[in-house]
């Protein structure tokens, strides 16, 4: 689809009228007219403005010209996938479980590499086929081909050692000790829990991204899974199949 139909598109779908737009935007009626005819494309910074006034790219804005790839883990992307900066932002270069409100989530290649071969093996991938692969494919990312440039002098890898600590700390009967913590987006880990009292409540914000892992219970009948932000950590327990979640901490730190 070309600029002129996806801003038509997008403008009908918000219920606004040219003029509204033009006013959003801080253009005349007439300019965005010329969008919607295709005798102009709008600059730069109002394809910022627009991305952000209708939260999509501005790759989707040009009619999806490129092929967007996360630079640190390979993923394909697709709007819903692309990080965000912290005033709200599309970061067209990474994915959302990669970057994170202005932070790398990853400064060990070894790690992602854990992370994306288990994702490779549901798959179909061997272990050995999806290790090949990200060692192979990681370093011609431009993350990891910046990545001394990048770094924070081990700041974030701090936090992440605090938070492995405070959850450590808890001595949760039947929770193996935590060793590593990853990124996780909270639409995919964000569960309903059943309050004392029947009310039932979801704790984390599905477009966040938090720091956390899934451990299996040292008896072997429920998984463990940990949560945590500069906020608080949460830990829960459930079924293998992730049913029948129960709430065990939620500790504001």
């Amino acid at each position: 689809m070309e600029t002129k139909n996806i801003i038509l598109e997008l403008r009908t779908k918000f219920g606004m009228s040219q003029e509204e737009l033009a006013e959003k935007v801080y253009v005349t009626r007439q300019a965005v007219s010329r969008w919607e005819t295709g005798e102009t494309v709008p600059n730069t910074e109002t394809l910022k403005i627009l991305s952000k006034l209708f939260d999509v790219s501005i790759n989707t804005l040009l009619g999806s010209p490129r092929q967007l790839v996360c630079q640190c883990c390979g993923m394909p992307l697709e709007d819903a996938a692309i990080s965000r900066e912290q005033d709200g932002s599309f970061n067209e270069s990474y994915c959302k479980w990669c970057y994170a409100d202005g932070e790398y989530m990853y400064h060990n290649m070894e790690d992602l590499i854990e992370v994306c071969v288990k994702h490779l093996a549901e798959r179909g991938f061997s272990e050995e086929q999806a290790r090949s692969y990200m060692s192979e494919m990681l370093p011609e990312l431009d993350y990891w081909k910046q990545h001394k440039e990048l770094g924070d002098n081990g700041r974030f890898e701090g936090v992440k050692d605090q938070l492995i600590s405070e959850f450590n700390a808890l001595n949760i009967e039947g929770m193996p000790k935590v060793e590593k913590l990853v990124s996780l987006v909270g639409s995919y880990v964000n569960l309903e829990y059943k309050l004392p009292n029947g009310d039932m409540v979801r704790f984390l914000d599905d477009n966040a991204t938090y720091l956390g892992n899934q451990l299996e219970c040292e008896t072997g009948e429920k998984c463990f899974g940990i949560i945590g932000n500069a906020d608080f950590i949460l830990v829960a327990s459930y079924d293998k199949d992730g049913k029948d979640p129960e709430l065990l901490v939620y500790k504001k730190r």
